[in-house]
């Protein structure tokens, strides 16, 4: 089979397509052929080694795929050869096949095209996650999104909106920014240009803002918390830029604000009733139309180097995909919980 190595870690120019023998399949895995693998900013740490996971060389970035089912592993009971599903494998999943654990791996809704799961659901399902179950957002309150042109930012931004929140979007171009109010932001800070405390209490009165989605981290992570009203919430979501920030402790207690991680991923695994009725909702939602990602570009196997540069960046607006199988029909599986 065909895949995208890192070989050596540094930037996606070191990325090499290789032949390589398909993966074995374990007791407790399932075998996928891809159909398509979302582009997300773990997949330039993990090139990188700047992520908290680190795979042995060499080995396939891209970390959330749809695609069919075409092996299993003895001791898996809950899907079936020929079906179709998301996995989270971390990383593989830049490749024709991959190998992944059965706690990974979801069902998908039906009537989802392979593009549109692999695009969605792993951003909405975060923010959606966030907004709702760690920040527990209320209708008539303000958002501030951090990084609100990417994946997981523009999800955040409609989702707000949805959710009858006054959306603040923060982004670095006028482009960026244009295409969050689209999405549904009520104002937009250009933070390469202004000042971020300061336009955060420019724009809601000296208050500051209920709750803050961060999946970038770096320096802006304490000028927004500068920012944050009395009782708000920040949302740790990720560190997109590559740097984890050192917060001074005495924000949060001058502010009686909760700082509140959100792992998506690992609440997938703990709490999957609770997600399953998340997903549910967004599945809903997207076809009812009121929530759509907007997808940058679509990008072969043989381009993901050029994603994932594009991603570096800063030039990818929403998502990145990578169309790998080809297959174009719709899913047709329902949704089970895993």
């Amino acid at each position: 089979m065909k895949a995208i190595l890192c070989e050596q870690f540094g930037g996606p120019d070191l990325l090499k397509l290789r032949e390589v023998p398909d993966p074995i399949v374990g007791e407790n895995q399932v075998l996928i052929e891809v159909d398509a693998c979302g582009v997300n900013f773990p997949d330039l740490l993990l090139i990188q080694n700047k992520y908290q996971f680190k795979p042995d060389l060499p080995f396939s970035p891209g970390g959330e795929v749809v695609g069919k089912v075409i092996e299993i592993g003895k001791d898996v009971t809950q899907f079936q050869v020929g079906q179709t599903i998301l996995a989270l494998c971390g990383w593989g999943g830049f490749a024709e096949k991959v190998v992944v654990d059965r706690d990974r791996v979801f069902a998908i809704p039906s009537g989802l095209s392979s593009e549109t799961a692999a695009s969605t659901l792993y951003t909405y399902a975060t923010s959606y996650h966030a907004l709702k179950d760690r920040a527990k957002l209320l209708s008539g309150e303000s958002l501030l999104v951090l990084g609100a042109a990417g994946g997981v930012g523009l999800a955040a931004v409609e989702l707000g909106k949805l959710m009858g929140a006054r959306v603040i979007a923060a982004a670095s171009t006028n482009e960026k920014l244009e295409l969050c109010r689209e999405k549904g932001a009520s104002e937009t800070i250009k933070y390469t240009s202004e000042d971020l405390k300061t336009r955060i209490l420019e724009l809601t009165d000296g208050r500051g803002v209920d709750v803050i989605y961060d999946p970038v981290g770096g320096d802006f992570m304490e000028k927004a918390l500068r920012g944050i009203a009395w009782k708000g919430r920040y949302l740790v979501v990720g560190f997109a830029n590559g740097e984890i920030p050192r917060i001074p402790m005495n924000l949060p207690l001058l502010k009686g604000c909760s700082i509140i991680g959100v792992f998506w991923s690992q609440f997938s695994k703990l709490e999957q009733k609770q997600n399953f009725e998340n997903i549910s909702q967004l599945v809903q939602w997207i076809k009812e139309g009121k929530i759509q990602q907007h997808i940058s570009r679509r990008y072969s196997l043989k381009e993901v180097p050029e994603a994932l540069q594009n991603l570096l960046d800063r030039k990818m607006l929403g998502k990145g995909v990578v169309i790998i199988g080809g297959r174009k029909k719709n899913v047709i599986q329902g949704f089970i919980r895993a």
